[in-house]
């Protein structure tokens, strides 16, 4: 059976994070993803006790989110902080909207560079790759997306789709399977709520509990993408309980 992961973002508001594994682990997961900011700022011990507590409660960290500035600036800390919590596939997962390019040229050249900011990471034998939101998906002059022209200026990089960002963009994320399936290496399993539903927690839905085909989703990643992890993931969550268990009885049943 697939594993389901989580995103460990989603329990931001619900720390510490010792509490938030002993309810993964009693749900049944077996892996989390990092991001950024909950390991930025841990020195050399604190990683090692991040590392323990995970090992106690039968959690791995297959994937990790990175920031850009830490990829880019401290290549070292970034391949360090993956070896300690044993990541194997770094995703860059966001991009500043003053940081952004305002055309085609200039998203194919920044496709380049994080092609060249992965190089140390695929070098050490790590999976490297983006993530996406919506605005990589807003159509530009010339016709072509943002993310059409970052997976070609950046021809090896890996991506993690984040599926529900990509309807939101108005995008159709079956497409996007069909032709970019083999630079899927993960995705992130989210519901967007019905139409003015869920307000409180930025119309986002527990999986299976939102309008998306997540059955015909599963089934059309795991036969025309290279996809190794699934991560759930919500961005604003109002009950951390109900969002670890209804997901993954969800994703069971696919």
């Amino acid at each position: 059976m697939t594993e389901l992961g989580f995103q460990l973002y989603s329990a931001r508001n619900f720390l510490p994070f010792s509490h938030i594994f002993k309810k993964l682990a009693a749900a049944g997961y077996k892996q989390v993803e990092g991001y950024g900011a909950m390991y930025a700022s841990l020195d050399e011990a604190g990683l090692k006790a991040l590392r323990e507590e995970l090992d106690a409660n039968g959690l791995s960290m297959p994937t990790g989110h990175f920031g850009l500035d830490l990829l880019e600036g401290d290549p070292k800390k970034a391949l360090n902080i993956a070896k300690v919590l044993g990541v194997k596939a770094i995703y860059c997962p966001y991009l500043m909207p003053d940081q952004r390019p305002a055309d085609a040229a200039g998203w194919f050249a920044f496709g380049k560079r994080l092609q060249e900011v992965g190089k140390p990471f695929v070098d050490s034998g790590l999976t490297f790759g983006w993530h996406n939101h919506d605005f990589e998906f807003k159509t530009l002059a010339d016709g072509s997306t943002p993310q059409e022209q970052i997976l070609a200026g950046g021809p090896d990089l890996n991506w993690e789709a984040d599926i529900a960002w990509i309807v939101r963009g108005d995008a159709d994320p079956f497409s996007w399977i069909e032709s970019y399936g083999k630079r899927i290496t993960a995705v992130h399993v989210k519901d967007i709520a019905p139409k003015g539903e869920n307000t409180d927690e930025d119309g986002w839905a527990d999986v299976g509990h939102g309008t998306l085909d997540w059955k015909g989703l599963i089934d059309a990643l795991k036969s025309k993408s290279a996809t190794k992890n699934f991560v759930v993931e919500h961005d604003n969550p109002k009950d951390i309980d109900r969002l670890i268990s209804r997901s993954i009885a969800s994703f069971k049943s696919y």
